[in-house]
Formats: C-alpha cells, structure tokens, sequence
C-alpha cells in the first residue's frame, strides 16, 4: 500500500512542493487547506487532481482530529503558521495562536487521536528567525533570542515539539530553516518585492525601486531543496533537530545586483 502523507499548510510555498516530492514518490497525499473566501489554492491548482484536500484550521482543534482520523497518514509535514514577521507585530495574538498553539493542537491531536502504533512522524518547520540576535554563526546548539513576535511563537512551538519527543516517545523532527525562496514565495517578502518590481520596470509600470537596509545579510536556499530536507527528516532512524540552510550568506544588495543583472536593466 502507498505510504499515506498529510500536510498542513499545503498552500504555501513549502507546502505545496512538498505534495509535489511526495507524489513522484508515490505518496497518498492528504492536504489541510484554511477555508478562505477569497481562495489560497492558487500554488496547487495543478495537483487537484491528485491530492485529496481536507478543510481546517490550526485553530480548531475538532478539525485537526477529523483530518488526522480521515487521512490516516504515516507522515505529517507542519508547515502551516502565520509567517509574516512584519505582520506578527500588527497581529501578536493572532500569530500566537496559529504559529505557536496551532503547532501543539496538532501535536497533542496526533497523541490523542491515533494510537501509540498509529501515530504518524511529524515533521515541524522551525524558522531561522528564532536565533534572532544570536552571534553567527549558528547551529542546532545555538541559544534562540527571538526579537519578533513571529519568533516568539516559533520558539514556544519548538520547545513544544522536543517535549512532546521526551515525555511521549512521539517521532518529530524540527527543521531550523534559513531563507528558502522561489517563484511561489509570498510578495510581502524582499526576495518577491525585488523580483516583481523588476518586472513591473522592465513593463515600464514603475521606475524605482525602494528598499530598507540593503546591507542586511541572508543566507537563501531554494524551496525545493528545503522540502527535500524535510522529506529526509523523517526517513532517519530517530527524530531530531537540523538547520535547514545553504551555509552561504548574501546582502539585500548583492541579491538586488544578481537580479538586475541578469535581467539585462541599465540601472543604478
């Protein structure tokens, strides 16, 4: 029979070329999609017919146990958060509550709805963003000292899932992701902002293009090979914790730079 997957947040970016490595390896895949009346299926419209999708939110817990009784997975892939740093300030509450409560309502779902035999290995997506100012570089050993609210929300998340791995012997593995981008990321985020605008100047729809600190640095992989990563997590005899990065870092600016150039713009 084929290995059964369910993942959350299988809309987003991460989400959603998870269901596409899972299906060329021959998963029964199983999203849990956030009812939205203005529609968020947009990155998965070309695997509808393949995937069944389950409604819910990390909110509910009722839908989070229906889900998990109807997919039956072997594997769970939490991507699902409210991830937008700059959001999580307007919005702390609403971040706590999806990002970091709506990450233990599953855990604890996956503890209480299936048995022991049947609980699923669950792979977690932990953030970068959870070091905050922490002296690079940094590794699995390094304290967390968030300085956002999104941060925050991570960090209690993390915790929760090494505690659920302690005290109830539960199969989670977190992944301490860096960066990750692609034609697929959101457009509030500056890799986007600068690819779009690009797009927007070479139409001749705008003209210039305005940016905060360039000489902040990041280190960016692609969402492909992130997903992989987390695929890989849970094939390993035991679960744990890994940072999920190129190991390569880059400036706003030399990211602006590569963009344009390669675009061909005479700029300055």
């Amino acid at each position: 029979m084929k290995r059964r997957a369910l993942v959350l947040g299988c809309t987003g970016q991460l989400g959603s070329y998870l269901m596409e490595l899972l299906l060329e390896k021959d998963y029964d895949v199983w999203g849990f999609v956030r009812r939205s009346s203005v529609g968020n299926v947009s990155r998965i419209l070309h695997l509808y017919d393949r995937v069944h999708l389950l409604n819910g939110d990390l909110t509910d817990t009722s839908s989070i146990e229906s889900a998990l009784r109807m997919a039956r997975p072997q594997e769970v892939y939490n991507c699902a958060a409210q991830s937008a740093v700059s959001t999580s300030f307007i919005e702390p509450l609403h971040t706590a509550e999806v990002t970091g409560l709506g990450a233990l309502r599953l855990f604890d779902a996956c503890r209480l709805t299936l048995s022991l035999a049947d609980c699923p290995r669950i792979y977690h997506a932990s953030t970068s963003e959870m070091f905050g100012t922490s002296t690079p570089p940094q590794s699995e050993a390094t304290s967390f000292n968030p300085s956002s609210p999104y941060a925050c929300a991570k960090v209690f998340a993390h915790h929760t899932a090494r505690l659920y791995r302690r005290a109830y012997g539960m199969y989670i593995a977190c992944g301490i992701n860096f960066n990750f981008e692609s034609p697929r990321r959101s457009e509030e985020f500056v890799t986007r902002k600068i690819t779009m605008a690009i797009g927007r100047i070479r139409a001749g729809s705008q003209s210039v293009l305005r940016l905060g600190n360039l000489s902040a640095r990041r280190d960016w992989s692609h969402a492909k090979d992130v997903a992989q990563a987390a695929w890989l997590m849970l094939q390993q005899p035991e679960s744990d914790d890994y940072v999920v990065a190129s190991g390569v870092s880059y400036t706003v600016k030399e990211f602006v730079e590569t963009a344009v150039n390669l675009d061909g713009l005479d700029w300055q």
